[in-house]
């Protein structure tokens, strides 16, 4: 069980690195740019959706919206641009960096989310007194 554990984190950093270099491709669409950015942005932040320090949940995060954005972006890259980035992923293996853009992206999402969270709320209050 730890050695499949092991190996598919092996394989989501080989993915990630892969689509760092295939985000920079010009024959990658914006959307799949855009998209790789903000898995990217989010994979390699050093602050999550749901801190990990919440039992199960704090997981859970990592656990499913890293490989889900992988898979969207997947579909979203061209094969042979995702399959010339994983040929130069493997050929110059890379330790994935913590990214301040990364946490910076972070940061502005979730002052985005309570900037909404705040507009509900004072929507609602209004609406209902």
């Amino acid at each position: 069980m730890l050695a499949r554990l092991q190996a598919l984190a092996r394989t989501l950093k080989a993915d990630l690195h892969a689509l760092s270099i295939a985000a920079r491709d010009p024959r990658t669409p914006w959307v799949a740019r855009a998209v790789a950015v903000l898995v990217l942005a989010y994979a390699l932040s050093p602050i999550d959706l749901i801190p990990d320090f919440i039992p199960v949940l704090g997981y859970l995060d990592d656990l499913l919206l890293v490989p889900a954005g992988l898979w969207l972006v997947r579909r979203l890259i061209p094969p042979a641009v995702l399959a010339d980035a994983r040929a130069h992923a493997a050929a110059h293996p890379a330790r994935l960096p913590r990214s301040a853009l990364g946490l910076a992206l972070m940061l502005l999402v979730y002052a985005a989310l309570l900037a909404g969270l705040g507009w509900w709320v004072v929507r609602r209050a209004h609406a209902g007194g």
